[in-house]
């Protein structure tokens, strides 16, 4: 609230301005950031106070928005209603999450023929604040699926630079990992080894749901299953079962089957497997690959880009 006062001027009408409003908490996607780990040491953010306004209709300051920086792919949920508020999937793209508050309006909006002299104004609204979740659904071209312990670490550390942890026990790897598979003349594409998926997992057992939402983001699934598999086309039929009961849509994403641990077998053994699988996996597309040994390895990078540029 002000009133304009000069020299020669002693009762100059209402000039105060307006309040500038709060600032806002936006979420940037940036293509740079591959996990939300960050959050971990930084969990409350606190946008800038709108200035207040002053004479001369001055309007007040905008509060200083505060950005914060997410991967690609992040979910933002409201923490009451486990609603989806927003998912952030371009760079550089931005959600306001929590909108700063309005500023109020200054004394001279409220001057009229009957009220020349307002002293009152009109206030600010007041911040607001908002408890959120952040959930990573990782991004990348092709995604492992596969038991655990089906050699789909292994596969990653040989196809691309990735150290993921490697063990000849259930559930080595607990939280997915990426990797940039080199192609030919320069080009390359990403692959995420996703832990292990076990019969049931679409109910919440084994790491269930945990790693579940991380496959509806691949374009392309790599299905393996060890050559040393009792029957190759059942757990075929199994791993594809609980992504369907998952989430049906799953079933229309272009997918391989790659037969791993094929240095376990003789030529005997690879013929007589190979003949088998002609049969039970017909309108299948299947390869046998070994980590250990690069057979086939080649082959199946090949297969992959082919399938990402059709």
């Amino acid at each position: 609230m002000h009133f304009h006062r000069e020299k020669f001027i002693t009762k100059g009408g209402p000039d105060g301005g307006d309040g500038g409003r709060g600032g806002h908490i936006i979420f940037q996607g940036d293509k740079n950031l591959w996990t939300l780990y960050h959050f971990k040491f930084t969990r409350h953010f606190k946008a800038g106070h709108g200035e207040h306004g002053s004479k001369s209709r001055s309007s007040g300051a905008q509060g200083e928005d505060v950005i914060v920086k997410v991967p690609l792919g992040t979910l933002i949920r409201d923490k009451t209603t486990n609603e989806i508020l927003h998912e952030i999937i371009e760079d550089q793209e931005e959600y306001i999450a929590v909108e700063g508050g309005m500023g109020g309006r200054g004394n001279w909006h409220f001057k009229s023929s009957t009220n020349q002299t307002p002293r009152y104004a009109q206030p600010g609204i007041e911040g607001s604040e908002q408890a959120l979740i952040l959930e990573l659904k990782i991004l990348a071209d092709v995604g492992l699926v596969g038991f655990p312990n089906a050699g789909k670490s292994t596969l990653l550390s040989v196809v691309t630079s990735a150290k993921p942890k490697i063990g000849d026990y259930e559930f080595t790897t607990l939280k997915p990992n990426l990797g940039i598979v080199e192609y030919r003349d320069y080009r390359s594409f990403v692959m995420a080894d996703i832990p292990g998926i076990i019969e049931g997992a679409s109910e919440g057992k084994g790491l269930g749901h945990r790693f579940l939402r991380h496959i509806e983001r691949n374009s392309i699934l790599l299905y393996l299953i060890p050559a040393d598999t009792e029957d190759i086309r059942k757990e075929y039929e199994v791993l594809r079962n609980e992504l369907v009961l998952y989430n049906p849509e799953l079933v229309d994403k272009d997918f391989l089957v790659a037969i791993s641990k094929s240095d376990l077998l003789d030529d005997e053994l690879h013929t007589e497997l190979n003949a088998e699988l002609t049969s039970t996996m017909e309108g299948i597309p299947y390869l046998f690959i070994s980590s250990v040994s690069q057979s086939g390895i080649v082959e199946l990078k090949d297969m992959l880009w082919k399938k990402l540029n059709e």
